[in-house]
């Protein structure tokens, strides 16, 4: 199977430029109600994933040393690109066999797709394989566990 079946492109997917302000990825995430959005430059290629941990570590660890001095207008000074690490959240190729894009999966809530030159070509969620899972498998069907997973909270 190929990867391009499992993927949500580009157009369809939130992400953020790397000369953004921090503040700038704040509202967009929020905005979003995501808790992580890869990050490309302007060119295309991706350059890594930035979670709300990130943003924590970098107020906890970085400038911003006493939390009471914590301004979010100073966040517009500092890049996503200052904050970023790349192998926190490898991509795949287009070109890479299931089994990877599987393995990646497993540590990641979404795994970034790029092209042969690096150009980001959206993403792979891991409820898109699971479902996928769920139906070739005949485990049972995504909506009936989610029925059943609400039914358990509620108890």
């Amino acid at each position: 199977m190929n990867v391009a079946y499992f993927l949500t492109p580009k157009c369809e997917t939130a992400y953020l430029y790397d000369d953004y302000s921090l503040r700038q990825g704040l509202e967009k995430m929020k905005y979003h109600g995501y808790t992580a959005l890869p990050v490309i430059n302007r060119e295309g290629h991706y350059v890594g994933t930035i979670s709300e941990g990130d943003f924590l570590w970098y107020l906890v660890k970085g400038e911003y040393r006493d939390v009471e001095q914590i301004d979010v207008r100073g966040l517009e000074y500092t890049k996503i690109k200052d904050v970023v690490i790349m192998q926190k959240y490898p991509s795949v190729s287009a070109t890479a066999d299931v089994e990877e894009l599987f393995g990646l999966a497993l540590n990641q809530n979404f795994v970034p797709v790029t092209d042969s030159r690096g150009l980001f070509m959206g993403i792979v969620t891991r409820r898109k394989l699971i479902s996928h899972f769920y139906e070739t498998c005949g485990i049972a069907q995504p909506e009936r566990t989610e029925r059943c997973m609400a039914g358990a909270v509620n108890i």
